[in-house]
């Protein structure tokens, strides 16, 4: 398995982010994550977007963090805001999200952040098994999401 750096307007990000929206539909029948991201949230420093590669050299899960800091929906100074991660069907079970994380995790404290901040939801149990086990731990809420009853959000000191 291959992690490369990309923007997050490469091919292969916005393939895989297509993917990601359309499971999200799927689980919540909403059209997706409506969060607003912008093509250079994931740009260094201030961030990074990965796609692991299978041997194939085929695109099989992503995930990125971006700069937060203290705003009007709940961040607080020092977030590095996980979003986007996701595996393909036919890739999951095999430790590629938790290495994405681990990467994502050791990216954003070098550059500086102090702590992991993430939304997920209810209908995403294998993403709250992933990040629980992984050390983090329910928070306040924050983001778009932040009124919404499905919505949970974690956090982890970096």
């Amino acid at each position: 398995m291959i992690i490369r750096r990309v923007r997050f307007d490469h091919p292969d990000a916005l393939k895989l982010n297509d993917e990601v929206q359309a499971e999200y539909h799927l689980r919540y029948g909403d059209g997706g994550d409506a969060t607003a991201l912008g093509l250079t949230d994931f740009d260094p420093p201030r961030g990074v977007y990965l796609i692991a590669y299978d041997e194939d050299d085929h695109p099989v899960a992503t995930g990125g963090w971006r700069s937060q800091d203290h705003n009007d929906e709940g961040n607080a100074d020092g977030d590095a805001e996980l979003k986007r991660m996701f595996v393909i069907d036919r890739m999951r079970g095999r430790g590629l999200a938790r290495r994405i994380l681990a990467e994502l995790e050791e990216d954003a404290r070098t550059a500086g952040r102090l702590r992991m901040v993430l939304e997920t939801g209810t209908k995403q149990p294998e993403a709250v098994a992933l990040y629980t086990s992984s050390g983090y731990e329910p928070c306040t809420k924050f983001g778009y999401y932040r009124h919404h009853a499905e919505s949970l959000c974690f956090a982890k000191q970096l």
